[in-house]
């Protein structure tokens, strides 16, 4: 079995009201060193499969339906599941 870690963002050109929200609630609890915060969002899923099957898979899963094509970015990560 096969783990796959995809991490979806906001593209920089889209705003981010969620993090301009967390980046002045960090900055009113006295975190003045944050400059920016993106809020993003991970997505984790658990594969059989050969690696070239799972890569080619994944980026059909985020181009299809995982990730907004239009306002959101996304990589992955391909790894074991532990203990399986």
């Amino acid at each position: 079995m096969t783990k796959v870690n995809v991490y979806v963002t906001l593209r920089e050109s889209v705003v981010d009201p969620q993090g301009i929200a967390t980046k002045e609630a960090l900055q009113t609890l006295g975190f003045n060193e944050v400059e920016n915060v993106r809020i993003g969002k991970v997505i984790e899923l658990e594969l059989n499969g050969s690696a070239s099957d799972i890569d080619a898979h994944v980026k059909e899963m985020c181009d299809k339906l995982l990730i907004n094509k239009v306002i959101e970015d996304y990589r992955y990560e391909i790894g074991e599941v532990a203990g399986k």
